[in-house]
């Protein structure tokens, strides 16, 4: 399986970030004139690329596409001040500054321009496909798209009190850092009843264990304000790429009722999986069955001219 990547350093709003680019595998059968299909790729909620991303761009590769894997500002190897913060807006324009520079690599086709998003980053995917007529294909997993139905969700949880003080918490540390002050930090995942941003049953021991070496568990605590306000689903209407949104069927941080209203508004293909929400990373069952129904969806939209007449021998058994 492909395994090297180069390291790409590219601007977003002034600020370097960190990126991984995969070439594609020598005898890609997408290879034309002018080049081989990108695969835009970030990460979820509070994520770096070397927590989780690897495998799956790895096996998209080796399929023959070209993917670059990259950090928002303030995480992970990107640089960026403050760290740890997220920022809906800023996330989003590091999506296009991305989708920029993936498209400069040799041997890219810019016109098969493809967005793979996870959690956070798919409902990111999402909305910077809707502001885009050049983006042949979208890949959503487990998307977040409604802030506060997340919210609705966290409350059944955790209960008033501890939703309660996370919000004092994260208007607190809003204010710290309008008065250049220092932010106040919370854990991004915690176990049941600790304070923490994710605390489901299991999501502690799911995370850490896809965590890299830039992985920080922190974020600031604000960061509940941005996701009360936070939609995805607002334009989705405007998606002219085919897209693919893949829902776990009983995912407890982000909903997927909302990912499934979403996937009608953006005429999407839907697959569903028995599982939560961090179930579909590489070392859970459910991985190789989300990575063949990616595959599958890119063969059929990014095969174009005599290449759409090939069939694999798993499209035909």
């Amino acid at each position: 399986m492909t395994g090297d990547y180069r390291q790409i350093s590219f601007l977003s709003q002034g600020t370097t970030c960190d990126a991984w680019f995969f070439s594609p595998a020598s005898d890609s059968p997408y290879a034309g004139a002018a080049g081989s299909p990108v695969v835009v790729m970030a990460h979820g909620f509070g994520g770096t690329k070397d927590s989780g991303l690897a495998p799956f761009a790895r096996h998209l590769a080796d399929s023959g596409v070209a993917v670059f894997a990259f950090d928002y500002r303030g995480f992970g190897a990107s640089e960026g001040q403050p760290r740890q913060r997220v920022s809906m807006t800023g996330q989003v324009q590091d999506y296009h500054a991305a989708i920029a520079a993936a498209r400069t690599q040799p041997g890219v086709d810019p016109a098969r321009t493809v967005l793979w998003g996870i959690s956070q980053s798919a409902g990111h995917a999402l909305s910077v496909a809707a502001d885009r007529t050049d983006i042949r294909a979208v890949i959503a997993m487990v998307p977040m798209i409604d802030g506060m139905s997340a919210g609705r969700n966290a409350l059944a949880q955790v209960g008033v009190g501890a939703v309660t003080r996370s919000a004092v918490t994260g208007v607190r540390s809003a204010i710290a850092g309008r008065l250049r002050g220092t932010p106040i930090m919370m854990p991004l995942v915690g176990k049941p009843g600790e304070r923490a941003a994710l605390t489901g049953e299991g999501y502690f021991e799911a995370y850490t264990a896809l965590a890299g070496p830039t992985w920080r568990n922190e974020v600031d605590a604000a960061v509940g304000l941005e996701l009360g306000g936070y939609r995805a689903d607002r334009h989705l209407d405007r998606i002219t790429a085919a897209t693919l949104v893949q829902i776990a069927d009983f995912d407890r941080a982000a909903p997927p009722h909302a990912a499934a209203k979403a996937a009608f508004k953006a005429r999407a293909e839907v697959r569903h999986y028995p599982c939560d929400h961090f179930d579909l990373f590489a070392g859970s069952q459910w991985f190789d069955a989300a990575v063949a129904h990616q595959l599958h969806f890119l063969r059929r939209h990014l095969l174009d001219g005599a290449h759409s007449q090939v069939r694999t021998t798993e499209e035909t058994a």
